[in-house]
C-alpha cells in the first residue's frame, strides 16, 4: 500500500479536447458495457500489482471495481490461464502460494457478477519470486516502533523500523487484530491502510518475513481510532502538491492542472476534477497509471477575465473517493 515518490514527471492525456460542464468518462474501453443479452458485465479490476512474499508466494492487489449496473460478487485471480484464487467482492487482495522459487509469474483478474457472469480481464502483471535460501530456519527480527495514526475517516497511515534478517527480508505482512490484511514489499516501512469506518477503534501488528517464508513474532500492537464521519477535510488521501494555470493554445483558454498521487497503498487510476464546486471531468487510466507527478489541460472557452476554481480528488483502491486538493482559483489572460 505505501508508495515510493518518483521524481519522473508523466502526462495524462484523455480522448481529446473536453468540455469543462461535462461529465466524462475518460479514455479507454467502457469494459462495464453491455454483452449480447443486454446486461451489463463487470468492469476489468484496474490498478493490478503484484509483489513477492517469499520465495513461495506472491502478494496480488487490485482496486475494487465500481458497480455500474451489474453487482460483484467475487474476484477470480488468474496466474498465467490458471485461476488460482477467488476471494468475496469485500476483498482486493490476495496471496497466491505454493509457488516455485526463482521464477517469473503473471497475474490478471477478473470480476464475477452475482448472476455468474465474469467481466473482462485487467491488465496482466509480472512478479518474480526470490531464489530460496537453503536450510534458512532463522526468522527475521519483530519489526520495532510501529506508529499509527488515522488519515481522516476512512484511512491509517503506518510506520515501522526496518527489521533485520541473516538473509533478507522479502516482505511485511500487515494484521488487523488477528487477520492478515495486506503485505508490503522488504524495503518499505510503511503503509496506508484504506476501507475502514469512520469513528472506529482498530489495533493493527506488523511481521516479517525472510524468503524461506521464516515469520518474525509480532511487533508490539498499536490502536488508532478513525476521525467520525464528517470529522476530517480528508486531506491525509487527497492528491499533494495541487497547482492550476491558464493556458492559452490555439486561440483558446484551457486550464493546466498538475498534482502528486495520493500517499496510499496501491494503485490510483481515476481521478475526478471539480469547477466552481461542481463534477467537470473524469480521468481513467486504461493501463498503468503514472507513478510520479501527473499533467492534465482541459479546454474552458475563449474568454479573457474568466475565473474558475479547481481542485482534484482520487478514487481510491478500496473503491471510495479521498477527501479534495486544496482549490485554486484561476483567471484566464492573467
Amino acid at each position: 500500500m505505501a508508495r515510493a515518490t518518483r521524481a519522473s514527471r508523466a502526462t495524462a492525456r484523455c480522448c481529446g479536447a473536453l468540455l469543462a460542464a461535462a461529465l466524462l468518462a475518460s479514455c479507454g474501453t467502457d469494459a462495464s458495457a453491455g454483452d449480447e443479452d443486454g446486461g451489463r458485465l463487470p468492469a476489468a479490476p484496474a490498478g493490478v500489482t503484484a509483489v513477492a512474499g517469499s520465495a513461495t508466494s506472491v502478494h496480488v492487489m487490485w482496486n475494487r471495481v465500481t458497480e455500474n449496473g451489474s453487482r460483484v460478487e467475487a474476484y477470480e485471480v488468474y496466474r498465467g490461464p490458471t485461476k488460482v484464487k477467488e476471494v468475496p467482492a469485500s476483498e482486493h487482495m490476495v496471496d497466491v502460494t505454493r509457488l516455485k522459487p526463482g521464477t517469473a509469474y503473471t497475474f490478471r483478474v477478473r470480476a464475477r457478477s452475482t448472476d455468474g457472469r465474469l467481466g473482462p480481464e485487467s491488465a496482466e502483471v509480472r512478479a518474480t519470486t526470490p531464489a530460496a535460501a537453503a536450510a534458512d530456519t532463522r526468522p527475521p527480527s519483530r519489526p520495532e516502533g510501529l506508529e499509527a495514526r488515522a488519515v481522516g475517516s476512512r484511512a491509517a497511515k503506518l510506520t515501522w523500523k526496518a527489521s533485520t534478517d541473516d538473509r533478507k527480508v522479502v516482505s511485511y505482512d500487515i494484521y488487523q487484530g488477528s487477520t492478515k490484511i495486506h503485505g508490503v514489499g522488504g524495503d518499505l516501512t510503511e503503509a496506508v491502510v484504506t476501507g475502514l469506518r469512520p469513528g472506529a477503534r482498530y489495533s493493527f501488528t506488523v511481521r516479517a518475513r525472510d524468503a524461506a517464508d521464516n515469520l518474525s513474532p509480532a511487533g508490539d500492537p498499536v490502536r488508532v481510532t478513525t476521525a467520525g464521519a464528517g470529522e476530517d477535510d480528508g486531506r491525509g488521501t487527497a492528491p499533494g502538491d495541487f497547482r492550476a494555470a491558464a493556458v492559452k493554445a490555439e486561440g483558446a483558454w484551457h486550464l493546466e492542472i498538475s498534482w502528486e498521487p495520493p500517499g496510499v497503498d496501491g494503485m490510483v487510476t481515476e481521478y475526478q476534477i471539480h469547477l466552481g464546486g461542481r463534477p467537470a471531468t473524469t480521468l481513467v487510466w486504461g493501463g498503468k497509471a503514472p507513478g510520479g507527478r501527473s499533467v492534465h489541460r482541459f479546454f474552458v472557452g475563449g474568454g479573457t477575465g474568466e475565473t474558475y476554481r479547481v481542485r482534484i480528488r482520487a478514487k481510491l483502491p478500496d473503491g471510495t473517493w479521498g477527501g479534495f486538493s486544496p482549490e485554486r482559483t484561476v483567471t484566464t489572460g492573467r
